[in-house]
């Protein structure tokens, strides 16, 4: 299975199969965002919480499993869907936090904005039986496989 990458520096597009090639976003999403990077400090840090969902992808047996580093946000905040083609999405927005009048701040560094991550999963993903939970700020998100049929052996009499 190859699966097409958009370069992100303007390169071309490269025929690979990688799981980890994390950005399969929309062209105009990822540069909608990083397009006034140089205006203002809230857009290069609303740019650094897109890159700053971190994702581990991992299959075993029986599934394709994916857990998502999502401190301080609720399972209201964040959104799992299944896109035609075996796209599995996971997105979601990390509020602002307010700001009063008589705040001295010395330093940001926890990260607010939308984010977004797609992965293409393997034709043995089964699409519809998709699970998500969330605990303690880590997204799981479980895609159960379809069963390898294993070949019927039959035996075949050696005449002679």
């Amino acid at each position: 299975m190859s699966l097409t990458i958009p370069s992100l520096l303007g390169g071309p597009r490269t025929d690979v199969f990688d799981p980890f090639s994390v950005w399969d976003l929309s062209d105009e999403f990822f540069n909608s965002a990083l397009a006034n990077t140089t205006s203002s400090s809230s857009s290069v840090r609303e740019a650094s919480a897109i890159a700053n969902a971190r994702v581990d992808w991992k299959e075993t047996p029986e599934a394709h499993v994916f857990k998502a580093d999502l401190p301080g946000l609720k399972k209201e905040e964040v959104k799992v869907e299944v896109e035609e083609g075996r796209v599995l999405q996971i997105s979601g927005e990390r509020s602002k936090e307010q700001e009063e009048k008589n705040d001295k701040w010395y330093r940001v560094e926890r990260s607010s904005g939308k984010f977004l991550r797609r992965f293409r999963l393997p034709e043995n993903a089964k699409m519809d039986q998709v699970k998500a939970s969330m605990e303690n700020g880590v997204l799981t998100v479980t895609v159960p496989k379809v069963e390898d049929k294993k070949p019927e052996v039959k035996a075949i009499e050696i005449s002679g």
